[in-house]
């Protein structure tokens, strides 16, 4: 076990992740796997998965890239099909960062913020400047809210989370910020059918717009897990366990193309265009594993 250093500062024994997954786990590899996701553009090579030790038995999922592409963070838990009630106290669940040196991934480090022996399940991280955005499930509130914590670089750990100063109106789901826009899911009323896209823009005053519908890129079908490139002309969304591309052309969003499939979602784009993303395995109908693969540009 490890001790670190919350924002109380006591200390948080961690345990190692690895260790909370099950004995019979076997990890699938894209020889193994049924579904292997594929480039349907000229754009980019066929995805592949990132290595060990980002990479393990368990489940590897809602990866969020760095634009300079050296720091990832993710969510974890050791088996993809047990119940929320279970990963609030196994102890490993929740969002992880590892930090690439050469071609080299670091040992993923568990990011604590929650105040010792007090529940929390987070994930969805989101990370902006010093800022990191998070859904969370804990103690003291009800049901799933977005927190966010400020990044202490003296320490290199997160601390001052709260519960984000969102509006009423905003429904908990994947985000992207870009700007002062907040991209966000919802099927709320109003859309097009099922989960649409939306987005809210920040004024002067830090007050938050009522949400527009985002019409380009939204169907009677499910979209949603908004991505924005680091350059803003890029416009990512899940749709049909697949992943699709707008782009900012004379002033608006253009239809989306589909680019990676099959079973990707919730993408994330670095300054070099490579996207970032989950892959789910699924065996018999029932979801198996998770990785986090990696489609580079071209």
């Amino acid at each position: 076990m490890i001790s670190v250093i919350g924002c109380t500062y006591k200390e948080i024994e961690l345990i190692d992740r690895e260790s909370k997954i099950p004995q019979n786990a076997v990890k699938i590899t894209p020889e193994t796997d049924l579904n292997p996701p594929k480039s349907y553009s000229l754009d980019y090579f066929d995805p592949v998965p990132l290595p060990y030790p980002i990479n393990t038995k368990g489940g590897e999922d809602s990866a969020f890239i760095m634009p300079d592409g050296k720091t990832l963070y993710f969510w974890f838990t050791p088996d993809v099909n047990i119940p929320v009630e279970k990963q609030l106290f196994d102890g490993v669940t929740g969002i992880y960062v590892s930090r690439k040196s050469g071609d080299t991934w670091s040992k993923p480090e568990r990011i604590i913020l929650q105040d010792p022996k007090k529940l929390a399940l987070d994930g969805c991280g989101f990370v902006k400047d010093n800022l990191m955005f998070f859904c969370s499930a804990r103690e003291g509130y009800t049901g799933m809210n977005w927190f966010d914590a400020e990044f202490d670089s003296s320490t290199n750990k997160w601390k001052n989370w709260k519960k984000t100063n969102f509006p009423e109106s905003y429904e908990v789901g994947e985000l992207h910020i870009y700007g002062n826009d907040l991209y966000f899911h919802s099927d709320r009323a109003g859309g097009k059918g099922g989960l649409d896209l939306w987005v809210m823009e920040k004024n002067s005053k830090g007050e938050w717009s009522e949400p527009i519908n985002i019409t380009n890129v939204n169907t009677e079908r499910d979209e949603g897990w908004p991505a924005i490139s680091p350059d803003g002309k890029e416009f990512w969304i899940s749709r049909d366990y697949g992943l699709w591309r707008s782009k900012w052309i004379n002033g608006e969003w253009t239809e989306p193309e589909l680019i990676i499939s099959p079973l990707a979602g919730e993408a994330s784009i670095d300054n070099e265009g490579n996207v970032y993303f989950t892959h789910h395995f699924f065996k018999d109908n029932k979801m198996v594993e998770a990785d986090i693969y990696v489609a580079y540009k071209k």
